[in-house]
């Protein structure tokens, strides 16, 4: 069934409105959940004057950059509601509706971002305070996991009342004006994964490179430079960034699961994945507010209780609503072709295996990347022994890990996609299934996004309580394991945020395919078979080109963004390094380092550096799709799922498994902290840091981006390739623009360089390094 059968006859009745309506109120009890959390975790203590002076410059830095960061994305807004605008639609209304819920989407996702940056740098200062309180462990961790809380709530609130708007205001235009909704909430997602990533790893590696290695003094001395910057890092890339990922997974998730639902089960299709996630919000609740660590507990223990709490509940009421609502029969269903009004099977049990499937691919993946991150396994050990030959042992032993658990995360996605893709023999109904499994996972999403908050915010704690001196003994030591705990839940939502993307992006291949068919059934005289453009089998050369390309792309992608910290991680080393040489009173705390000084310079390259992997993830589907048609842009878009899906799992665990050797080692192994096993593992912590915090998390949006980009100008591919409308001089024009804007953005991205020299630091301010 195509969209233009739906957007002429599905209709909604006054009861399917209700169920609409009754999901609209669960969003909104979800931000009033949220903000009940956010009164509990302000009312937190906030220690001494001198962690709270610490706190604020932390604040002022965050918020500076991301005040930076909109006003830069607003200009790309406002050009790409424009292109969306002059793209095809049925009608005036669905292409108004598109290019405004494309604003609402960016705006909810900016919105989640600033609001995980907001509060995470107040809640950080007052993780430390209640460390050094009696039954500190539990009180830390209750603000820290709260804190995450609060986001996660938002996040499900404001993604969930925005699809719910949608459907009650288009009905069965719904899906189309959604894809306005999660293209604008995966932009603005991708270029906050980008920019906070480099900030956060520029200062971090520049942090750790001069002062933990050539100074030799802790990672949050007050005499470095860069630590303000590092803690500011931490929030506007971990907590920004992730916010942001996870809210357009959440949305570009239900896009896909709406569109296809329509295809295949009609009135109930539309509204069953809102019921999931509505479900999902009340398991979040109960998640978040069953997060007690018990006396003697690791904070690890606890979280990951209360998530298989929630995972369990999630899959027990999606089953009950799925057999109470959906039909036991398809021909039962309103609004289905006949096609698919003959397709053998349960509705009701298809779509709740296919829910289960992915809420246990949340608990495997859970479970395999705490495996090979977590102190506690044999990855990690491995990893920390290998610190007594050298830092190249070390990181060899992290790519190891990362190489491994990418082939071993990818077989379990891949299975939960195969499988929920076996649940039935109809195409658009094994596609729907796939889009409900991402449902499923995104049940637990309130958990992951305060399983992922929970890190930087403990990160920050640790650095605040180090950097003021008033946190001492057990207090100290309850922030480091919660710094451990953190690495460890970090690593976990980047699993979980990447399988979530792939499951999106496999559904929206339906829907990239319906968009096709769509087009050509609108071309009028129109005969013989389609061009060899159209061509979509995996042997065709043309389609393996473009395979070829979306690989290629992502390698392109990462490239980029280490690229970019490297340069900027080299502005900071210089001047980190100047600022000792030139106020030796620094080291002995009689001169008070500039921090605000590394602050300017993480903003203002972090911003510089956003725009050239930003002008790819659009612009290379353009490029693919004109110039070569939508087969080999089908191609493209396997391509890049598949590598992606495996790089940025490398990238986050190697990356994870670094970071956690080196707390394995500053927490008394091996020799700990200043003997030659621990630089060894500060330098493979240094080279995981883009790993695990830029370039590999940016990828998630990245995939999803590209797949959005491609639904959406398929139309206009099609019309410029066959029919009365074709014109190869515009379609291969196009085709050129794009690929030479993105040539010339690598060019100028390259020739700032990667070499980096002992300059001035007023000559790397300007931009030469």
């Amino acid at each position: 069934m195509s969209r233009q059968f739906l957007a002429e006859g599905l209709e909604l009745s006054g009861g399917d409105r209700g169920v609409v309506a009754v999901v609209a109120v669960v969003a909104l009890a979800a931000l009033a959940v949220g903000y009940v959390l956010l009164k509990e975790v302000l009312a937190a203590g906030q220690g001494t004057d001198k962690m709270q002076d610490i706190a604020k410059a932390v604040q002022e830095g965050a918020a500076a950059y991301l005040n930076r960061q909109f006003r830069t994305l607003g200009i790309f807004v406002v050009i790409v509601f424009v292109l969306l605008f002059a793209l095809p639609a049925d009608d005036l209304a669905e292409r108004i509706g598109r290019s405004l819920f494309f604003i609402v989407g960016a705006a909810f996702s900016a919105t989640i971002g600033y609001l995980g940056m907001w509060l995470s740098t107040r809640a950080n200062v007052r993780v430390a305070a209640a460390a050094n309180e009696e039954g500190g462990r539990e009180k830390a961790t209750r603000i820290a996991f709260r804190t995450g809380g609060v986001v996660g709530m938002t996040t499900v609130g404001l993604g969930l009342f925005g699809a719910a708007l949608v459907v009650l205001v288009y009905a069965g235009q719904a899906p189309k004006v959604l894809e306005g909704f999660g293209f604008g909430a995966a932009l603005l997602a991708m270029f906050m994964r980008v920019g906070g990533g480099i900030f956060t790893k520029a200062a971090d590696v520049g942090a750790d490179l001069v002062g933990k290695v050539e100074q030799g003094i802790p990672e949050d001395d007050p005499r470095n430079a860069a630590t303000i910057a590092d803690n500011v890092g931490d929030n506007v890339g971990d907590c920004a960034g992730m916010a942001a990922d996870l809210f357009e997974s959440y949305a570009v998730t239900l896009v896909a699961s709406l569109i296809l639902g329509t295809a295949a089960f009609g009135v109930q299709g539309l509204l069953f994945p809102l019921i999931v996630p509505a479900i999902g919000v009340l398991t979040a609740v109960i998640g978040v507010y069953t997060t007690k660590a018990k006396a003697g507990e690791s904070g690890l223990s606890a979280i990951n209780r209360a998530f298989y709490i929630s995972a369990v509940i999630s899959a027990v009421l999606c089953t009950i609503a799925a057999f109470t609502y959906l039909p036991s029969s398809f021909a039962d269903l309103n609004g289905i072709s006949d096609a698919v009004k003959s397709t053998s099977g349960n509705p009701a049990l298809i779509a709740s295996v296919a829910v289960i499937i992915g809420i246990v691919l949340a608990g495997v993946i859970l479970w395999l990347t705490g495996y090979y991150t977590g102190t506690d396994h044999k990855p990690v050990k491995e990893v920390g022994q290998t610190s007594l030959t050298g830092a190249a042992t070390v990181i060899l032993s992290g790519i190891s890990v990362g190489f491994e658990s990418a082939v071993y995360t990818a077989l379990v996605i891949g299975a939960a996609v195969y499988g929920a893709f076996l649940l039935s023999g109809s195409v658009v109904v094994a596609l729907f299934a796939i889009a409900l499994a991402g449902c499923g996972l995104l049940t637990t999403v309130g958990v992951i996004v305060a399983m992922d908050t929970f890190g930087p915010v403990s990160d920050n704690a640790q650095g605040i309580a180090e950097m003021s001196g008033d946190v001492h003994g057990e207090g100290a030591q309850i922030l480091t394991e919660l710094d451990a705990v953190g690495n460890t839940t970090k690593a976990i939502t980047k699993g979980i945020a990447i399988a979530t993307a792939v499951l999106a992006a496999t559904a929206l291949f339906g829907s990239y395919k319906d968009a096709i068919d769509q087009a050509v059934a609108k071309v009028g005289n129109l005969t013989g078979d389609l061009p060899i453009s159209f061509t979509n089998v995996v042997f065709s050369p043309n389609v393996l080109v473009g395979v070829a390309i979306g690989a290629a792309v992502v390698f392109m992608f990462s490239g980029l963004a280490v690229n970019a910290v490297t340069r900027a991680a080299g502005a900071i080393v210089f001047e980190v390094r100047r600022q000792f040489r030139d106020n030796p009173g620094i080291m002995d705390y009689s001169v008070k380092p500039e921090y605000g000084r590394v602050v300017d310079i993480c903003t203002r390259d972090s911003l510089r550096e956003l725009a050239t992997p930003g002008l790819m993830a659009v612009l290379a589907p353009i490029a693919v799709g004109f110039g070569l048609g939508v087969g080999p842009l089908a191609g493209y878009l396997a391509g890049a799922i598949a590598t992606g899906t495996l790089m940025a799992v490398f990238l986050a665990n190697s990356g994870g498994a670094w970071d956690n050797a080196k707390k394995l080692v500053e927490d008394g192994n091996h020799g700990g902290k200043g003997s030659d096993a621990h630089a060894a593992t500060v330098i493979g912590d240094t080279v995981g840091d883009p790993f695990k915090d830029t370039a590999g998390p940016a990828i998630n949006p990245l995939i999803k981006v590209m797949n959005l980009v491609s639904v959406l100008i398929a139309p206009a591919i099609v019309t410029f390739s066959i029919g009365d409308n074709a014109s190869d001089p515009i379609r291969i024009a196009i085709a050129v623009v794009a690929a030479l804007i993105i040539v010339g953005a690598v060019v100028v991205s390259k020739r700032r360089g990667t070499s980096i020299t002992d300059t001035p630091a007023e000559t790397v301010s300007n931009g030469a390094a």
